[in-house]
């Protein structure tokens, strides 16, 4: 399936506004259904899960601060492809 120009600069303009929100916050907290969901994933799931509901507590991820600028670059690429494609 060969991409329309109008889906390319949908999908352009959202990674560059992901990457824009990436590089506006420092940290994401988790809610304690999520933060038990990464637990699971993560390891060893039995014991974590077992601490995960003994004591519930929230996940804070910390993206790092390149990876905002490489979804705005994408993004920003992405775009003015979609705009020098024809329609």
């Amino acid at each position: 399936m060969v991409p329309k120009r109008h889906n390319l600069l949908l999908a352009g303009l959202l990674v560059f506004l992901i990457g824009i929100q990436l590089r506006v916050v420092e940290s994401f907290t988790l809610s304690e259904r999520s933060s038990r969901f990464v637990a699971a994933q993560v390891g060893d799931g039995a014991a974590r899960q077992a601490f995960w509901q003994q004591a519930p507590m929230r996940k804070v991820v910390e993206p790092p601060r390149w990876i905002g600028l490489a979804l705005m670059s994408v993004g920003a690429v992405l775009t003015v492809k979609s705009l020098s494609m024809k329609g």
